[in-house]
């Protein structure tokens, strides 16, 4: 079981490979760090040679999903998966339940009952195939549809 949801797609690019990548580097703001900041250009992000790492430059909700990929001869591959930063805190979040059951436990032994232990896996699912996986797919797709826009796209393939 994966904790945090993470998805590969290939794709062919419509026209040549280096004005694709230049394309790409004019939409960028070149930055080491995958934070959001307020820019004119589409992505923040890293790139070399024929390959990225790059976030949407969108305040707030940009900065969740990031987009790793490579463009070989009209051929590309990219890997969403949530920023290292979301991830710690969605840790955080994830543990919160966990934290309820132990304070539970130690607080009113007498009353602790199994339905304390299934309320707080419910809650642990629910939030991660619920909320998580449901703001993933929102801003991957949000995030995949800019990529598209900006390096001209044919054709998008999920693995």
């Amino acid at each position: 079981m994966n904790i945090f949801p993470k998805n590969d797609y290939t794709f062919k690019i419509i026209g040549e490979e280096t004005e694709t990548l230049e394309r790409l580097k004019r939409r960028t703001e070149l930055s080491e760090s995958l934070t959001s900041k307020i820019t004119d250009k589409s992505f923040r992000g890293i790139i070399k040679n024929n390959t990225f790492k790059i976030i949407s430059s969108e305040i707030g909700k940009g900065a969740f999903c990031v987009l790793t990929g490579e463009i070989v001869n009209k051929e590309g591959q990219v890997e969403v998966e949530i920023n290292k930063a979301f991830r710690i805190l969605l840790s955080v979040l994830l543990c919160f339940p966990f934290f309820g059951l132990i304070a539970q436990f130690f607080s009113n032994k007498e009353e602790f009952s199994i339905i304390f232990i299934l309320v707080a896996i419910l809650q642990l699912l629910m939030i991660r195939y619920v909320f998580i996986e449901l703001a993933f797919r929102r801003f991957s797709k949000s995030s995949l549809s800019k990529l598209s826009d900006v390096l001209d796209i044919d054709h998008l393939e999920k693995k």
